[in-house]
């Protein structure tokens, strides 16, 4: 998903709430890039054919996947830019969210279409059959099918129809497909269609990513189970819950997996965190949920043995993040070093709260932060509820 802007006037280039020491970055766009607001509603409109014909690879020089990526994304001129859309198990347009704070993304949840990374996760898989740009903006940046890679300082010059450009300072926000000559199609912002415009190489513009078509990601399961993301490379699974069970797969990179169960199994200790939960997936083997996107129990996921997982010990209470992309911290200080990272709203558990750091985003100011039962701290401003939460003690 793409990220917020910090300008409250326009929020441009999709929403992906990042971390709110990202918060403060500003994404210079120029001003004809901001487009009036439509009237609210769900109907999508049809594009017209002057528009479509613009859209298409302009330049040669292409491999065969990325011109079919750059097709796939034009056949979805003139959809609605909703955010957290195109981010369902499949890729492809699902209705988005309302954010909580920005006017503009009122009737996302009424309007079915893609923000900026799922128009980018969707153009390529339906070039290639693979999934392999599921996350964020920011993921995609990061992605491990890049088969080559552009700084800012080297323009458009050496880039190809079908190359995924990247904007943001420190962590990326917005993600749009170049067509050649000059111009790009993109899924901007709440209120707008999907589009093509000038390309934008000013202000926070990374660079660009040469995507290789022929990675082998493996699809997300269809045989049931709740869907989950891993995070990290070389992540392995097990025939047992346990890091010395023989190996039954490897992830390369981020990859969706279909989670059957979770139970409290051998206690793993890895990349800074520990926790004893495993989950198993739809093919019978197990994966520490160290490496699954969410908090350490899987929300909505039950225990093997027929009950739930218990949330952890010490008298904690579950509530709900909002957003994208939100961000825990050592420390209550958005300096401090990031521990986890929400890529879409989480359920956590909050052991006590306290009056820290004020932080300003999204309209909210608040020196509330909670910590939660992996001993981080994460804002009150992203949490559901009161400034103050209610029934969760001092620290």
């Amino acid at each position: 998903m793409c990220p917020l802007n910090t300008t409250r006037t326009r929020r441009a280039v999709g929403r992906s709430l990042a971390t709110v020491a990202a918060l403060a970055l500003s994404a210079a766009l120029p001003a004809t890039a901001h487009a009036v607001p439509l009237a609210p509603t769900a109907q999508q409109p049809l594009a017209p054919a002057a528009q479509q014909a613009d859209c298409g690879a302009l330049s040669s020089g292409a491999s065969a996947a990325a011109e079919a990526a750059v097709r796939a994304a034009c056949s979805q001129i003139g959809v609605w830019y909703s955010w957290g859309g195109g981010h369902g198990a499949t890729p492809g347009p699902t209705y988005g969210y309302y954010d909580g704070s920005d006017p503009d993304s009122l009737h996302d949840n009424e309007r079915k279409g893609f923000d900026c990374s799922g128009l980018m996760r969707y153009a390529y898989y339906q070039a290639t059959g693979k999934d392999l740009l599921n996350g964020t903006a920011d993921d995609q940046f990061h992605t491990s099918h890049a088969a080559a890679r552009f700084s800012a300082a080297q323009g458009t010059a050496p880039l190809l129809p079908g190359d995924l450009m990247f904007w943001g300072s420190g962590h990326i926000h917005h993600v749009a497909l170049y067509l050649g000559a000059g111009q790009m199609v993109e899924a901007y912002e709440s209120g707008t269609h999907i589009r093509v415009t000038p390309v934008r190489t000013g202000g926070d513009y990374a660079g660009a990513v040469r995507i290789d078509g022929s990675g082998a990601v493996t699809p997300p399961p269809a045989d049931g189970g709740t869907t989950f993301e891993t995070w990290g490379t070389q992540v392995r699974t097990h025939s047992s819950p346990s890091v010395s069970a023989s190996v039954v797969d490897t992830f390369a990179g981020p990859t969706q997996v279909s989670v059957q169960c979770q139970e409290h199994a051998e206690t793993v200790t890895a990349d800074g965190y520990t926790n004893d939960i495993w989950s198993r997936l739809s093919d019978g083997s197990w994966l520490t949920n160290i490496y699954v996107k969410g908090p350490a129990s899987l929300p909505g996921v039950p225990d093997c043995k027929g009950s739930s997982v218990p949330p952890p010990s010490g008298g904690s209470k579950a509530f709900q993040t909002w957003g994208t992309g939100v961000r825990t911290h050592s420390e209550a200080n958005v300096d401090a070093a990031v521990v986890d990272y929400f890529p879409q709203p989480t359920t956590v558990n909050v052991v006590c709260q306290a009056h820290a750091q004020t932080v300003t985003a999204d309209g909210y100011t608040n020196d509330a932060w909670s910590r939660l039962t992996d001993g981080s701290w994460v804002t009150n401003i992203y949490i559901k509820g009161p400034a103050w939460l209610s029934g969760v003690p001092t620290c």
